[in-house]
């Protein structure tokens, strides 16, 4: 059944700027996101620092604007002082392995440029001090101090001039090594945000938080002069203790728009404490899959193996595609607010790029990435969207209305480019979706992209690289102002109008 929607966009109307930072990743010291992944000096593959080349060019190529490390729940008891200088391996509380301490800050700095990303740095608030934090922030970015010397005596004589920092991760979890209560979190983000600013006032500070009024009123009215982000997590499909991860299509398709609630409570609860505007959202771990590791809060020996499951890229199809570009349109939807999002995470495990020892697979996320970042543009513009919906029978038994298409008008400020996107989330029907607004007489042409496969479980692997890609065509348009265009069955596309 092709059913229509309706697009209206108000190209005299700007919402709002696109910050690039939303089209940021991640890295942690899990499984083979590191030592494997954009790590591995064995490889023939890697560079003479050690970083795999394959997965340097696939990240330039989707513009990485800015990657978070070193975690994630690894960085709560990480002792930074022992990644640099005289390597010391020590036991990892978090994943329960031994860290090699091979790959520390001067790596993560070095692969950041490698790749043309800016660093963002996580610091350890669980088992750390303020002063731990800010001799990190010294160690990065000063020219005289006791860890400034230490940074160049290990061969880093300039400054890093790292800008991005936060103050732990999910501290307020339980899960969390470390966790705090909302008072003890909110003082010790005081301290922590006094003596980081005392080392490098330039320097913008994220901290760990949640949709919760509690949580932030508290942290806010004690640091919020100091701050510049809130860092929210997100993942809605988890994988088993066995390794199992979900399968069923509609199931996940329904939660697309729940990152987007995220989203709102927050910029509520910002606007509510009067931070609205000063304070920016980084959605700084996101994902529709969680990552698989077994018995993560039990006590005793874990079956490490199991980890491997996440490697399995069946596991990740078109759903994660729809459910990456409904994310993506979220943030730019909410561009008044939202200014950086990194993907969890960029390389293996649940990430975007799967490593082997003779190449990489781009599974399905990293086409969606691939759209986004080389065809939207800086401007989003007001539009309205009319599209019919579906209902999608959950687990429970409940029945949630999901609409069968996501869009998004973006324009380049500079060429007066238009971008649009357009996400059909059925995983049967085509759509077709008439787009009114645009100038007849400024637009002449459009390029259609379009990712997909040929069912929703379509996957890309070592030995079907290309099942799920980009394909491109162009569209001869009577008249742009007023158009149809028709977008496939569980598909993303961004139409470019010039």
């Amino acid at each position: 059944m092709n059913q229509k929607a309706v697009f209206d966009i108000l190209p005299d109307h700007v919402d709002g700027s696109r910050d690039l930072m939303i089209f940021g990743h991640f890295l942690e010291h899990f499984h083979r996101q590191i030592y494997g992944g954009v790590f591995d000096p064995g490889s023939h593959l890697a560079d003479e620092n050690g970083f795999r080349r394959d997965v340097i060019e696939a990240l330039r190529k989707i513009k990485t604007p800015i990657i978070r490390w070193p975690g994630g729940c690894f960085v709560s008891a990480y002792p930074w002082k022992k990644g640099v200088g005289q390597r010391v391996p020590y036991y990892d509380k978090a994943w329960r392995v031994e860290e090699p301490n091979t790959f520390g800050t001067d790596e993560f700095v070095a692969f950041c440029r490698e790749v043309g990303a800016e660093p963002f740095i996580c610091t350890n608030a669980g088992t750390g001090s303020p002063e731990d934090m800010s001799d990190w922030v010294e160690y990065c970015n000063l020219e005289i101090g006791e860890w400034a010397a230490q940074r160049r005596s290990n061969g880093q004589a300039e400054p890093f001039g790292v800008r991005y920092w936060s103050i732990g991760n999910e501290n307020y979890g339980g899960w969390e090594m470390g966790a705090k209560t909302a008072d003890e979190w909110a003082r010790l983000v005081l301290e922590s945000a006094k003596m980081m600013k005392r080392v490098d006032h330039r320097i913008e500070l994220a901290i760990a938080s949640i949709p919760d009024l509690d949580w932030n009123v508290k942290a806010l009215r004690e640091a919020g002069d100091l701050l510049d982000w809130v860092s929210i997590h997100g993942y809605w499909s988890r994988a088993s203790d066995e390794g199992v991860f979900e399968k069923g299509y509609e199931n996940l398709i329904a939660r697309a728009f729940q990152p987007e609630e995220r989203i709102v409570a927050v910029k509520h609860i910002l606007g509510s404490l009067g931070y609205l505007g000063k304070l920016r959202i980084a959605f700084d771990e996101w994902n529709l899959r969680g990552w698989c590791h077994p018995h993560f809060m039990m006590f005793g020996p874990t079956d490490h193996a199991l980890m491997d499951a996440n490697d399995i890229n069946s596991n990740y199809n078109m759903a994660d595609a729809i459910f990456t570009a409904c994310f993506l349109n979220s943030c730019l939807r909410h561009c008044d607010v939202v200014g950086m999002a990194n993907f969890s995470p960029a390389v293996n495990t649940v990430g975007a790029i799967y490593t082997h020892a003779d190449g990489i697979v781009l599974r399905p996320t990293y086409h969606v990435f691939d759209l986004f970042a080389n065809h939207t543009f800086d401007e989003i513009l007001h539009s309205a969207l009319a599209s019919p919906s579906f209902d999608v029978a959950s687990e429970e038994g409940t029945a949630t209305s999901v609409p069968r298409l996501d869009a998004v008008a973006t324009r380049d400020s500079t060429t007066g480019q238009v971008g649009i996107t357009l996400v059909n989330l059925h995983g049967e029907d085509a759509i077709s979706c008439r787009v009114r607004g645009l100038d007849a007489d400024r637009y002449s042409g459009a390029t259609l992209r379009t990712v997909n496969g040929n069912a929703v479980d379509a996957y890309n692997d070592v030995d079907q690289p290309d099942a799920v890609s980009i394909a491109e065509g162009q569209l001869q348009i009577a008249d742009v102002s007023d158009f149809e265009i028709e977008c496939p069955a569980h598909s993303v596309s961004v139409l470019s109008v010039s």
